[in-house]
């Protein structure tokens, strides 16, 4: 569809990167936010993962969990070798990664961020993560999405 291109979309198109886009409309202000998502989508919302931009030590991570559960900030912080680790500050991370809250992809970010993705995205033959804006969903297999954002994967959601 004409219009979706994104900064992700682009690289995956790029890179030749089997994956599908998914529009939905869900507001971003909504409670269980996630969950809306999934179920606009009709996936199981454990397959849906959100990206968190957190400051490990001071430095910005990018954390990707499912929506079905929380980040583990304590997990997050030892997967990258970190003693404390916070939720970035929304401005921090829009500037940093070149999208807005609810629309931040862990693909073609501004600056890219490491990245830690949890474990469980490799039990599923894809994943759905967010295309780079409000409304779009990616689908595409966990290895790549490891792959092309240089990841490691850890149990980091709690919940």
């Amino acid at each position: 569809m004409a219009g979706q291109g994104t900064p992700a979309t682009a690289l995956l198109t790029r890179r030749k990167i089997a994956h599908r886009t998914h529009p939905y409309d869900v507001s971003p202000d909504a409670p269980n936010y996630g969950a809306l998502v999934a179920a606009a989508l009709g996936v199981p919302p454990a397959q849906v993962f959100k990206s968190l931009v957190t400051e490990v030590d001071g430095a910005l991570t990018v954390a990707v969990v499912p929506v079905t559960g929380e980040l583990d900030l304590k997990a997050l912080a030892a997967a990258v070798g970190g003693k404390r680790a916070a939720l970035a500050d929304r401005a921090v991370a829009e500037r940093a990664t070149g999208y807005v809250r609810g629309g931040i992809s862990p693909l073609g970010q501004r600056k890219r961020l490491p990245t830690v993705v949890d474990a469980t995205a490799l039990a599923h033959p894809t994943v759905y993560v967010s295309a780079g804006r409000r409304g779009l969903q990616l689908q595409l297999a966990p290895a790549d999405l490891v792959a092309l954002t240089g990841a490691t994967t850890a149990p980091i959601a709690a919940g």
